[in-house]
This record gives structure tokens, sequence and C-alpha cells, in this order.
């Protein structure tokens, strides 16, 4: 390569967007090694391919994934497309050459996370990379939170309270999408946002999750086929034809975490864990929420309020309570880079901040975080969900 890095992106839809602005954006802020170049976006519709390309600053347009790969102009392939194309897409690209970029999760079953796993520790060791798109890591207020695990401030955990609450569905006559379809997106509202809470909280804990026990429900069994679409959900008719929806509205699951940076070493066993994932929570429009206790301190987040980090200093006395951290100075995670203390970022700058990280990783030869086989764990832990939902929330292992 030469000092730019031309990328190639299949699907353009919401992800897909978000994808763009981070690719258009991050040289403009970021000092990058590597210059990003919207080469080309791949999608089976030509004329809305050709649409998005212009609406989103793709140079062409390709419909077959497999062209995409095919074409010696470039360099990186961003697969935006769902869960069930991830393999076939991720695997041909990287034994082609091309680095991988692939949204979470990163497959629709543990055998596929596997294979693609096994695929790109082979391809980083020829200087091919690939990362999962787990972008609630690069949300200032969570990578703080990390630092401050990292630094021991929090002492040992002890406890890690997660929850990922939405209400898109709460409509019972909200359309039928591809990711009520198990075959298309893998599960529900588990994979979709459960698997955000489940990465973010190993990464800031230190430790992985090693066993759950869980429930998962389905409200509303049927939809919909047609109807108005608003964002990822909408209206559809309630004359016409309904269809099945094969996913979970709702997970729930305790956990317990293995050894690791923030459980205090020695004894191997880590903190407990409580999990809940949900598109059915009226008022909750997107409350990824995480909260970590420890023996010296706690840290509290919600990305309805995505720039603050709430702390709680346990030497600080029962008097204290929570101080708010506004997550805006310029020593904080990535914050240097954009506006004036106190001038908050946005969802999307999560997404930039991917760009920064992965361009870097590639530039200087190292593998970029988290690797496939960091989201080859949380596929296990997905996994592990449904088994114990299916069993009666027997006690499954990872």
């Amino acid at each position: 390569m030469s000092g730019h890095l031309r990328v190639g992106m299949v699907g353009y839809s919401f992800m897909g967007a978000a994808h763009s602005h981070a690719w258009r954006t991050a040289p403009r802020f970021f000092d990058l090694p590597l210059a990003p170049e919207l080469t080309a976006l791949a999608g089976r519709n030509e004329s809305a391919a050709r649409a998005a390309a212009t609406k989103l600053g793709w140079d062409s347009v390709e419909t077959d994934w497999r062209r995409l790969i095919e074409r010696d102009d470039i360099d990186v392939v961003d697969i935006c497309s769902p869960g069930n194309t991830h393999a076939g897409i991720a695997i041909a690209a990287l034994e082609a050459g091309k680095h991988v970029l692939c949204e979470k999760p990163l497959a629709n079953t543990v055998e596929e996370a596997e294979k693609m796993a096994a695929v790109a520790t082979a391809a980083a060791a020829r200087g091919v990379y690939s990362m999962c798109g787990f972008t609630y890591r690069r949300t200032p207020a969570l990578a703080l939170a990390k630092r401050m695990v990292e630094e021991g401030r929090l002492g040992t955990i002890r406890h890690v309270r997660a929850q990922y609450l939405q209400d898109w569905l709460s409509d019972a006559d909200a359309p039928l999408t591809w990711r009520l379809d198990k075959d298309k997106s893998g599960s529900g509202s588990l994979g979709d946002i459960g698997a955000h809470s489940i990465d973010a909280a190993q990464w800031i804990a230190g430790s992985n999750i090693t066993g759950v026990s869980a429930l998962m429900e389905t409200f509303v069994t049927e939809r919909p086929v047609g109807g108005d679409f608003v964002g990822l959900g909408g209206h559809g008719g309630t004359d016409g034809p309904r269809g099945p929806v094969t996913v979970d509205d709702a997970a729930i699951f305790t956990a317990r975490f293995g050894g690791g940076s923030g459980s205090g070493g020695g004894s191997g066993s880590g903190p407990i864990g409580v999990f809940e994932a949900t598109r059915f929570a009226l008022g909750r429009k997107n409350a990824m929420r995480l909260e970590l206790n420890g023996t010296l301190a706690s840290v509290a987040f919600d990305f309805e309020d995505m720039n603050v980090l709430s702390f709680y200093d346990g030497a600080s006395g029962p008097d204290a309570g929570f101080r708010r951290i506004i997550v805006t100075e310029p020593s904080h995670p990535y914050v240097g880079n954009w506006w004036p203390t106190g001038h908050g970022l946005g969802y999307e700058h999560g997404f930039t901040h991917q760009v920064v990280d992965f361009v870097t990783a590639i530039a200087h030869g190292q593998q970029p975080a988290p690797s496939f086989a960091d989201a080859l764990q949380v596929q296990k832990v997905l996994a592990a969900v449904e088994a114990s939902a299916a069993a009666e929330s027997h006690w499954q292992k990872v």
C-alpha cells in the first residue's frame, strides 16, 4: 500500500451510513498514518446502491461482494450487511489479502465464528488484519472507565450490571424486518444489542464470562409483512398478511466472570454479573447502561447521557455520593481531537474512533482490537445464553 487505504463496503443501510460517515470524517479530525478512500460500495440492488453511493460519498458501485473482493484497488472490506452474510464475505476477503472490518455480532453461530477467527489468525501472520465493530468501546466515557479499572481505582471488581434497553418494537404492529428473522440475524435483542453489553462489560472488567443462567422471551410472535418503515421499526398494516417472529424480544441472564485484571487475581474467581437486553422498554430509546462496583469505587454509565461517567469513590465517605464526570476534557480518551471542553460528542463519533484505531493498527502492523478471537468469545456467551434459556435456565458454561 501507498499512503492510502482504499475501502470497499458491503451494505449501505443504518450501519453502512454510520461507517461511511466515519471513513469520511476520521482523517479530517485525526492525523492518520494512512488516508482512507471510499472506493466502492456493494449492494444487490443496483439503483439503490448507486443512490446510496452518491449520498454517502462512495466512488463506485458493485452489485456482487465477490467482485468487490476481486478488485485490485480495494485494501479493506467493511462488512455492514446482515449476520448471515458475515462469514462468507470475511473469509473470502481475508484469504484474498484484504483487511476486514466486520460489524457485530461476528456471525450467527459459534461454528461460523470459529472459522472466521481461524482464518483471521492465519491472515494476521501474513500482515492482513481484521476487527469486529463493537463500537461502544470507543465511547470516551466507557474508555475512561476502562482506564480507571486498569489503574486500579476501582479495586477488585465485585459486580457487573448491564442493561441495554430500547422500545422500537413495543408496537405489536411494527413491521417484520430481517432483524426479526433468525436465519438472517442469528438472534434478536440478545445478539443485536446484548452483544454490545457483553463485549463492553468483559472489556472494561478485564475478564471474560465463564457461565450463565438465562431467560429469553418473544412477546409478539407475528408481525405485518409490510408497512411504513421508520428507523429500525415503523408501523405495519393491521389487515394485511403477517409473518412469524423467530427471534427473542428480550433476554436476561446472570453471569460469572473469570479472574482478570479487575478481579483481584489470585483466587481466579471474578465478578458476578446481571444482564438485560430488550427492545420493549417503553420510553428507553438507546439506554445502553453499565455499572461496575469494586472494593474501592464504582462507575456507572448510560448512553442516553453518553458524555457523562458517574464515579463513586469509596474513600470519600457515605455522604459524598456519585459525582458526574463530564467526559469532554482533552485528557479523556479520543476527546482532544474534537471540540472545546463541554461540547459533547454523539453516537457517530464512536464509529470515527473505530476507524482511527483500525487504520492506525494496520499502518503499524499490529492486531486491532477487538479481534475476531475476541468476538468469537462473545459469540460463545450468546450461544450459552440461548442454551441456558432453552434448558429452563440451567447453568451453562461458556
